[in-house]
């Protein structure tokens, strides 16, 4: 197993363009008709088609374009992109961008198909869609995953040394208010909806809350965190507490498996208030001109042994049913987060799209990480 392959991924993928989805769901309306989709052909000539996909930099495999044309007859080219902002300004430039598949996370592509930019998507193109556990056909931003497929999938809580702490954590109050001891040696995201989450939480609102009144409050909590921090960290949170100088950290729960594989001490728990469910999906342009080879790379990924592959070697949890009963049982062992199952991931809010209020959002975290 190559251990946490992409270490900056989901940080960078977190640095979302949230003032960019905001404007772009201000615009309102659609450049084509959404309604009507493109007649595809399930009998075309593959090997006449050429796909490029853009994706994050390690997250599929370095031979994914080789083995997908020996299986489908189709070539591709993969491009990276570091963020959601990055690949969303090229996505929505006003022009073919000339990528036909895309990954992005699953408010943004609710964002694109809002535009009018996606291609529904044809279940008829992807067998391998039976593969994927029944709670992932069931998301706010895509209910019934009509114009993305989801890729990975998992929750945010809290990272903890077990071994440095009296008791483990169990509510978000306890990183918000720690004790005196821990004062100092916690830390938080920087970035707008993983930012705002604990204390959403702790106060019994939602993730997804457009109430100003409740994000005032929001903001009063966070700004009375913010002594208690080591620091607002989203990259090097792990490291922290390798080193002992955090001992409880804000984590998405595969990269608290990066820590766990330097330090089994580092246990990672969903408070009791309850948490989020982030999910990174696959969209295919509305202006590919080989859909049918987007497609089929869609499913292609669907293969359960590729799913396998992106839970061993990102170590997030993958919607892919089939992928997961893969994994070997003394990786699930050694990375608990691995063992949760897709019902209990489904226990966690889904992030939709904000529309205007993310510009709320981004002027709320500019004030309280100043204070």
């Amino acid at each position: 197993m190559k251990a946490f392959a992409s270490t900056s991924r989901r940080a960078l993928a977190a640095a979302a363009g949230i003032a960019l989805v905001a404007a772009l769901a201000a615009c309102g309306g659609s450049d084509g008709d959404d309604s009507a989709a493109a007649d595809l052909d399930p009998d075309a000539d593959l090997s006449k088609q050429s796909i490029v996909v853009s994706n994050w930099a390690d997250y599929m495999p370095e031979d994914v374009a080789t083995k997908f044309e020996e299986a489908t007859g189709a070539s591709m080219e993969v491009t990276n992109h570091a963020t959601n902002e990055e690949i969303m300004a090229k996505l929505t430039a006003g022009s073919d961008s000339g990528i036909d598949v895309a990954f992005v996370s699953g408010q943004f592509a609710q964002a694109l198909a809002a535009q009018g930019l996606v291609e529904p998507i044809h279940d008829e193109l992807i067998p391998n869609l039976k593969n994927l556990a029944e709670p992932a056909t069931t998301m706010a931003y895509d209910k019934g995953n009509e114009i993305s497929v989801p890729y990975t999938w998992g929750t945010t809580g809290i990272c903890y040394r077990s071994d440095l702490v009296k008791e483990a954590p169990t509510s978000w109050n306890d990183l918000l208010e720690p004790e005196d001891a821990y004062k100092g040696k916690v830390t938080m995201m920087a970035t707008d909806r993983w930012l705002m989450l604990p204390a959403q939480k702790a106060l019994g609102f939602s993730a997804n809350t457009t109430d100003e009144d409740e994000m005032a409050q929001v903001k009063d909590k966070l700004v009375a965190a913010k002594k208690n921090l080591l620091a607002f960290d989203d990259t090097t949170f792990y490291e922290r507490l390798i080193s002992g100088e955090a001992v409880m950290v804000q984590a998405w729960d595969g990269w608290c498996n990066y820590g766990t594989t330097e330090n089994k001490d580092i246990t990672f728990t969903v408070p009791e208030e309850g948490s989020d469910l982030w999910v990174d999906t696959m969209v295919v342009l509305k202006t590919s001109k080989n859909k049918e080879a987007a497609h089929a790379f869609i499913n292609y990924l669907l293969e359960p042994e590729n799913g396998a592959w992106a839970a061993e070697n990102i170590l997030y949890n993958v919607p892919n049913q089939k992928a997961m009963d893969l994994l070997p049982a003394e990786l699930k062992a050694q990375y608990p987060p691995l063992q949760v199952t897709a019902d209990e991931l489904l226990k966690g809010e889904s992030l939709t799209d904000l529309g205007d209020a993310a510009t709320l959002y981004s002027q709320l975290v500019t004030e309280i990480t100043s204070s």
